[in-house]
């Protein structure tokens, strides 16, 4: 018996047992700070979200957002994949590795960069009062006293009626939808006496819808910053889009897309 080629063979598949052990352990864990080399870009956004991100009337994603990322992508040589989440869940999706950026008119907040890494912040963003076009009864903040207010869950504006007394003890009711547009067709209908919201979404919902609602020009709660966020731990794909999106303001990029969408340039 040549127990000099017993021993080599079993070296060998010892060997091997180790490696296809390590291979199997490689493939079930995909860290997000190698999405970025993984060929395509998951962004997750709520996809009901006008005129950042949302379903136009052929039923295709698109917004302002949308066209940023596209060529973010482009430019990272990269395919991007738009993922309509549920977003009050966009922190789980984005640690999961379902997606690897939330790019849909994101506010950065301290609370939400403990559990994302951010962007630069790209636009300004405040929330504002809306009512029904010849309400006189909403002047201001404070008019809100004994009315039925609506808002989005999961965003800013909740975060900001959550956290202050005055909601609690003197407005009638806080109302919560899955969207803005939810809320608008509520105001529209009698339901609510005002809405809480983005400036930007709120205006652009109004421009399709003049003769409806009106917006005051009441600044509600402190202004805010848009965001692109990635997961704690993507450094190398946050830098990589990071670095496009200079090169997009630089050569005026990111001032034409805005152009197209809201008449004007309102990026950082």
């Amino acid at each position: 018996m040549n127990w000099k080629n017993i021993f080599a063979g079993a070296a060998v598949m010892a060997l091997s047992a180790a490696l296809l052990t390590g291979c199997g352990g490689n493939q079930k864990v995909v860290s997000t700070d190698n999405a970025a080399e993984m060929g395509k870009i998951i962004v997750g956004l709520d996809d009901n979200f006008p005129p950042m991100g949302f379903k136009n009337e052929k039923n295709e994603i698109t917004g302002f957002d949308v066209d940023l990322a596209k060529e973010a992508a482009k430019r990272l040589g990269r395919e991007v994949e738009f993922k309509a989440i549920d977003w009050s869940s966009k922190e789980a999706e984005l640690k999961s590795g379902r997606v690897q950026i939330l790019w849909n008119g994101l506010d950065i907040t301290d609370k939400r960069k403990e559990n994302m890494l951010f962007s630069k912040p790209y636009m300004d963003n405040r929330q504002i009062i809306f009512v029904k076009k010849g309400n006189t009864a909403v002047t201001d903040e404070k008019s809100l006293a004994g009315k039925t207010v609506g808002t989005q869950s999961a965003g800013t504006a909740e975060e900001y009626i959550d956290a202050t007394d005055f909601y609690k003890n003197e407005v009638k009711e806080v109302k919560k939808y899955p969207d803005y547009v939810a809320a608008f067709m509520d105001l529209e209908n009698g339901r609510l006496d005002a809405v809480i919201g983005d400036e930007i979404v709120g205006r652009y919902y109004m421009s399709k819808h003049p003769e409806e609602l009106e917006a005051l020009d009441i600044v509600v709660g402190p202004v805010s910053e848009f965001g692109i966020a990635f997961a704690k731990d993507n450094t190398v794909l946050q830098g990589e889009v990071q670095k496009v999106m200079d090169e997009m303001k630089a050569d005026g990029t990111m001032a034409k897309v805005s152009n197209e969408w809201f008449g004007k340039d309102i990026t950082k």
